[in-house]
């Protein structure tokens, strides 16, 4: 589960986002029981408040639970949630950057397809 920090993004991010990584390739499954805070925080190197802050945000967005005195687990329905909040990251992050960059460069909308269309599957 260990993956490189990266030292342009916050770590707590970088814990949630590794935990997400993990639930949508169906490493960890709903009900399925995370790293402690302790854990991350020993895996990593850093303070336990840290991870703590990483684990937090995802059971505020509902992708964790806690088991009082047990840990936190998976939530049903966690994956769907992740993917449906990455697609909406994925438009406002790339896809209406791209359309305005396609507009200042007149890229037809059947352009853009075409050009779409030729990446699918690794052609490039």
């Amino acid at each position: 589960m260990k993956m490189p920090l990266d030292e342009g993004k916050l770590i707590y991010m970088q814990i949630a986002d590794s935990i997400e990584d993990e639930v949508i390739s169906g490493a960890l499954n709903e009900k399925e029981q995370v790293y402690s805070t302790n854990q991350f925080a020993k895996l990593y190197g850093i303070n336990p408040a840290t991870a703590a802050k990483g684990i937090n945000l995802l059971v505020e967005e509902g992708i964790l639970f806690k088991k009082r005195g047990i840990g936190m687990f998976v939530a049903e329905g966690a994956k769907d949630r992740i993917v449906d909040k990455r697609k909406r990251i994925f438009v406002e992050e790339y896809i209406t950057r791209l359309i305005h960059e396609a507009r200042k460069l007149n890229i037809t909308k059947e352009e853009l397809l075409d050009i779409i269309r030729s990446y699918e599957g690794g052609d490039k």
